[in-house]
């Protein structure tokens, strides 16, 4: 069912805080006859997480929701424990799935133990979830000893199986960094390895449907519920290349951009383990321009700062692509009088300022930044002249030397990206157009899950057109994992054999170490 078309603030308040732990259940919600399926067809997950509390998720959905016709609210009831068997509660309670929001449910747990795993799961209808394991960070002042993150991004549905996460599974992770690129909004693919259902992704009804779709994979479900994810978006969650405002360049036209955009924003809501604070104003305010509030900050103890960025929603559009279309092209700067423009922004003032701010205060340790794409400048032209895209930071020249420049006073920057589908580790410059400018941090740009790159002719060449970076990869797809110790990082490249297979094997492609106090990554 498409949610109405307006809600406001007071309402929104009301179901984001049912949906967080009912605190708003209206007559009726609370008894309601047995379930003959199971509703969980999505499955579960967490994220967000701080020392006291993480974000528990799910949305019921399927025919399961029969007696009530899709229109009423369901109770749900969650439970968190100390062990799997669920004879130690830490925490329980009752929230409602309203069919505003798909029937989502974003609880949000407090008066957790710091640096502690739990586990949780739900009943509705007398009906009980698979059981998910999430955790607490440890508090801002412990002496934490090591952090183990995966990060990913890029899981085209038509390219290929999540095969990827399965062997995620065994890494032994606190947490996973999704960077963008959860759900893709084509109808079909050049030699589809399967085809996804509903064409072109359009309406709020077309992304809930899209996003259900990707959740019923068995191997992306069970990361899920292995341990908490903390997530961002990039372009195709909304339209191939759009930029803040602007439409993109994929599928047929729509009259109202924003609201689509905002169709599409409400329904990543409804699908991420993310806290209700994220929707800053209403649903309905999404349609006029809203923000959805994804930038963050979390502490790892003593040993890592958390942020995760948001470089779509915010940004500029593209300037000097071919045509004036819209989007992404290859541009040769020195015909772009507009590429230096130092007032163009891909983060956004607010965001750049929050940023800066974050970074002039950040605590002894690693700090890590999770956003969406390829960092470095990446000439694309081999030997004289340049060629840039314009849709990455090499677009926004000037706000990527604002960053590098607040990144100076930050503790051993760490960024990661995604976007790009290729494996990408290297060196983050103070200048980039002075090849003597000194490193000031690293970082790991990765490959998709499953999306193709049109680049594996060109990865050798660019890469040594492009000395600042020490490796690259355009063939392999798969994740990465980094671990955060006092002295060291050590990331590995994880790559699958083969996206056609489901059960394709995993490889490790390269690892590489960085030692604490110095920007300089080394291969092992």
């Amino acid at each position: 069912m498409a949610a109405p078309a307006a809600l406001d603030r007071r309402r929104l308040l009301q179901l984001a805080a049912a949906s967080a732990g009912g605190l708003w259940l209206p007559r009726g919600a609370r008894s309601q006859a047995r379930l003959a399926e199971n509703p969980f067809g999505s499955g579960v997950a967490s994220g967000s997480p701080h020392h006291d509390s993480v974000v528990l998720w799910t949305r019921l959905m399927g025919s399961a929701l029969a007696p009530w016709s899709g229109l009423a609210p369901v109770a749900v009831r969650w439970e968190v424990a100390h062990d799997e068997k669920f004879a130690r509660i830490a925490g329980s309670g009752e929230a409602q799935a309203v069919p505003e929001l798909a029937h989502s449910v974003h609880v949000e747990v407090p008066g957790l133990q710091p640096d502690r795993w739990y586990f949780y799961r739900f009943v509705a209808g007398g009906v009980a979830s698979p059981t998910g394991r999430t955790r607490t960070f440890p508090a801002d002042g412990a002496a934490a000893q090591r952090l183990r993150l995966a990060y990913a991004s890029c899981q085209r549905w038509e390219h290929g199986y999540f095969s990827a996460y399965r062997h995620m599974l065994g890494e032994d992770l606190d947490a996973v960094l999704f960077l963008g690129d959860y759900i893709y909004e084509y109808p079909n693919a050049a030699n589809p390895v399967r085809v996804p259902s509903g064409g072109w992704v359009v309406t709020l009804e077309d992304y809930r449907q899209r996003y259900a779709l990707h959740k019923s994979e068995a191997d992306l479900q069970a990361m899920h519920a292995a341990c908490p994810w903390l997530v961002t978006w990039d372009d195709h969650e909304v339209q191939n290349d759009y930029a803040g405002t602007q439409a993109g360049d994929s599928g047929p036209p729509v009259a109202k951009f924003l609201a689509r955009r905002a169709a599409a924003y409400q329904a990543f809501y409804e699908h991420m383990p993310v806290r209700a604070s994220v929707l800053t104003q209403s649903v309905a305010g999404l349609a006029a321009g809203a923000e959805v509030r994804l930038y963050s900050r979390q502490r790892f103890g003593q040993l890592a700062t958390i942020m995760m960025l948001d470089g779509r929603q915010y940004r500029d559009p593209q300037v000097c692509s071919r045509g004036g279309k819209l989007g992404s092209s290859e541009v040769n700067p020195a015909a772009c009088a507009a590429w230096n423009d130092s007032g163009r922004t891909l983060l956004g003032a607010a965001q750049e300022r929050w940023l800066d701010g974050e970074l002039a205060q950040s605590a002894a340790g690693w700090t890590v930044i999770g956003q969406q794409t390829l960092f470095g400048r990446r000439d694309n032209l081999p030997g004289p002249g340049q060629s840039f895209w314009n849709d990455g930071w090499d677009g926004y020249a000037a706000a990527r030397g604002r960053l590098a420049q607040s990144l100076r006073r930050a503790p051993n920057p760490v960024l990661f990206g995604g976007d790009m589908h290729e494996n990408w580790v290297g060196h983050v410059k103070a200048d980039y157009s002075r090849p003597d400018s000194p490193a000031i941090g690293v970082e790991f740009c990765g490959t998709s899950i499953t999306s193709r790159t049109s680049g594996k002719a060109k990865a050798a060449e660019r890469l040594a057109e492009n000395p600042h970076f020490i490796f690259a990869d355009a063939q392999r797809k798969g994740y990465g994992v980094a671990e955060f110790t006092p002295r060291r990082l050590t990331t590995t490249l994880r790559v699958v054999d083969d996206v056609t297979r489901p059960d394709t094997r995993v490889e490790t492609l390269a690892r590489f170490e960085v030692e604490a106090g110095r920007s300089r990554v080394e291969r092992t």
